[in-house]
């Protein structure tokens, strides 16, 4: 991926989509401080991501993958927890309050109450919230999530991007479902082809000539017949697969 210059205001929410295998997840690796890029430079507030301390980084970006699972050999608030492990002293252990940003974290995905269970008695989608909960409760001011809605059912799909929607920090996130990015997105940034293809707001980059030349699909942006609101409708696909 080359030649992808982006900004991303504070408390703002940034959607990366694109077709498979675009560079959507090589681009969230380089933003979460995971992959330095070979040219050019990330800065948060004007200073250079990877010439920060590893614990100050970690207080400033939370990250989920795209396939992380908490360890079957924690409870899920010892899994929520490992959030606050930037903040914690190594001789001190656990900090004042912690345990209540675990179980406000673990309120906010549905899992309140559950601190005590074994991760191991949890289904994937279960899982995967514990996951999303353990970045909500390092309380980063920037939260990097690579397609977080994967593994979740339909409302709990609705629910966590209403979560995101109350959040007062930056997000940056992989989506593959571009209706979630049309309602919850202040921006989208498309790649394709190696680089950055199109950024803006959703409104206006998904229009029906992009959806058909970057990802393949007919579609418009209505507005809902009652709530008014714009909704992506997705028509039908290209007839034949195409190689990138």
């Amino acid at each position: 991926m080359a030649g992808v210059d982006l900004m991303v205001p504070a408390a703002t929410r940034l959607a990366v989509v694109g077709p498979n295998g675009a560079g959507k997840t090589t681009l969230l690796r380089a933003l979460s401080g995971l992959d330095a890029p070979v040219e050019g430079m990330i800065r948060i507030d004007g200073e250079d991501l990877y010439r920060m301390p590893a614990r100050r980084r970690a207080c400033t970006i939370a990250v989920v993958g795209q396939e992380e699972r908490p360890s079957g050999e924690l409870t899920v608030a010892e899994a929520v927890g490992l959030g606050r492990t930037p903040y914690r002293n190594p001789w001190s252990g656990t900090v004042i309050g912690e345990r209540d940003i675990v179980d406000d974290a673990l309120t906010a995905v549905g899992l309140g109450g559950w601190g005590d269970r074994s991760c191991t008695q949890l289904s994937g989608g279960e899982r995967h919230r514990v996951v999303l909960a353990r970045a909500l409760a390092q309380q980063t001011p920037v939260l990097v999530l690579d397609e977080p809605t994967n593994h979740l059912d339909a409302a709990w799909r609705l629910r966590f991007m209403q979560v995101l929607d109350d959040l007062e920090c930056t997000v940056v996130a992989a989506m593959h479902d571009l209706d979630l990015v049309l309602r919850h997105f202040d921006a989208v940034a498309v790649v394709a082809d190696g680089g950055l293809v199109a950024h803006g707001p959703p409104t206006e980059v998904l229009d029906s000539d992009l959806l058909w030349q970057v990802f393949d699909v007919a579609g418009d942006v209505v507005a809902h017949p009652t709530t008014g609101r714009s909704h992506l409708l997705l028509t039908h696909a290209h007839p034949a697969v195409r190689q990138r």
